[in-house]
């Protein structure tokens, strides 16, 4: 199972109700990570170390960061990136299902759009 960090701009309804609907999702929020108002390089690097594939509604900010990192030959566990038209019971639906049932190589070093089928 993957191991995910919510970002800020993660809405608290979204993260209980992912921790609800999978108890032994291993999600933590930024700010329970104390890195609320930090840098998108910071928690990026936080990611990496503790090998978190982040999730996030802001890829105007992360990309950058992100493959700035895979382009300095750094680690970079993934991105996750909510498209903002989507609602919460498919973002849930979808977020559970790539938590389960895939493996954290295949999110290496990617920034991703989900739901992956839009």
């Amino acid at each position: 199972m993957l191991r995910l960090l919510a970002d800020e701009n993660i809405k608290r309804a979204l993260y209980r109700s992912l921790a609800g609907h999978r108890p032994a999702l291993d999600i933590v929020r930024v700010q329970e990570a104390g890195l609320s108002g930090q840098a998108d390089e910071a928690v990026l690097a936080w990611a990496a170390t503790e090998g978190r594939v982040l999730l996030t509604r802001d890829c105007a900010s992360v990309s950058d960061p992100a493959y700035a990192r895979v382009a300095a030959g750094l680690p970079m566990p993934g991105v996750l990136v909510i498209r903002r038209e989507f609602g919460l019971g498919p973002v849930i639906a979808e977020v559970l299902l790539i938590a389960e049932a895939s493996e954290p190589d295949e999110w290496k070093d990617r920034v991703v759009w989900i739901p992956l089928n839009s």
